[in-house]
């Protein structure tokens, strides 16, 4: 190791510190890696520009090995590099500002006989305010030739992708293979109900990725689940999550019967898409109210190194007179860094029968 040399992380990798531990995010890689926050205090010290000698000298000739040891893992993961003082100036800090052209970035529309009388104009309304992404979600079994027509429907739109949630049934699985040649804009495609079905699907020759659940849903409150399966490294979502809420922000529901929300399951409507514009729904003020709730506000999480690439969902809580406590479904103590089944934590039962979500519960454990 030279002494007079200088480290530099790549600016694409943040670190995100927790109570115990800390995470680096490779924000180009879609990666994250677990350190020791020791490790978070060395980085901290050459991000101020302090040469391997100078940090040698804080932490005395006893700790050398560990801060080489340190230095080795960066470098062996490409996650910095050496420098000299010179040259350590030029390789500017990331912006981190988020920012999107986007009115709304993300709409859900459930549905529904009521949803489905108004679907042009929820489709017309959702352009104008240049929506870029779009889930349908259906808990019934889908006609396919009502299928065909929201494929057809939004095939020529300006949505960058479409999610499809819908009930399994062979009519739609033998469609699958069509999907393609009706609307290219599919990203994803999950069908529930499917136990015990078959689930053999060639994905190579698909441009989006089919998955299936087990049990039915028949309402979304199974959503909001905090599980490392879920955890997003995606440049945009970890940035957007530090001054944002990372679920809500810029997102819009239209529930089955026709209300506009952020959520499906918040129960604050801002009108009707029968009779309500979306433009004016988005311009009141409280359909913002937690657009800009970061995790670092939130109970716990802002203790949580995985809290800029996990969801925060606002809907269910662990104290519901406490718009800024815990997201009920986590089961993830930064404290202890255990996992543990959130749906049998004692300490959250009461929670779950004022959302009324203990049918659901038993349905997915």
């Amino acid at each position: 190791m030279q002494p007079n040399l200088f480290f530099k992380m790549f600016s694409n990798c943040i670190v995100s510190a927790g109570a115990n531990r800390s995470l680096i995010l490779d924000l180009q890689r879609d990666l994250y890696l677990t350190i020791p926050d020791t490790m978070n205090e060395v980085i901290d010290m050459f991000n101020d520009k302090r040469s391997v000698r100078e940090v040698y000298d804080f932490y005395g000739s006893e700790n050398e090995a560990v801060i080489n040891e340190y230095l080795d893992f960066l470098t062996q993961h490409n996650l910095g590099f050496f420098s000299g003082a010179k040259e350590y100036d030029r390789f500017t800090a990331m912006d981190k500002t988020f920012e999107t052209p986007f009115e709304i970035t993300n709409c859900i529309v459930e549905i529904s006989d009521k949803t489905r009388l108004h679907f042009d104009r929820i489709i017309d309304q959702l352009e104008s305010v240049n929506c870029n992404n779009l889930q349908l979600i259906c808990y019934n079994e889908l006609e396919l030739q009502e299928l065909k027509y929201y494929l057809q429907k939004t095939a020529e739109s300006n949505f960058r992708s479409i999610e499809l949630i819908l009930k399994y049934s062979d009519k739609v699985f033998y469609f699958i293979n069509e999907i393609d040649y009706c609307n290219q804009r599919v990203t994803k495609l999950l069908l529930h109900g499917a136990a015990d079905k078959n689930k053999g699907v060639d994905q190579e020759n698909l441009s989006f990725t089919v998955s299936f659940l087990d049990h039915s849903i028949d309402n979304f409150g199974y959503c909001g689940v905090v599980d490392k399966k879920y955890f997003n490294i995606n440049r945009d979502k970890v940035l957007e999550s530090l001054s944002h809420n990372s679920c809500l922000n810029k997102k819009l529901t239209i529930d089955h019967d026709g209300n506009i929300k952020n959520c499906p399951s918040i129960n604050h409507t801002y009108g009707n898409i029968a009779t309500s514009d979306i433009q004016n729904a988005i311009k009141n003020p409280n359909f913002k109210k937690y657009w800009d709730v970061s995790k670092d506000q939130i109970s716990v999480c802002k203790d949580c190194e995985y809290r800029h690439i996990c969801t925060d969902c606002r809907a269910f809580v662990e104290d519901p007179e406490d718009e800024y406590s815990k997201p009920l479904k986590c089961g993830y103590s930064p404290y202890t860094n255990d996992w543990q089944e959130w749906s049998t934590n004692p300490l959250k039962q009461k929670a779950i029968d004022f959302y009324g979500i203990r049918e659901l519960v038993k349905k997915v454990i």
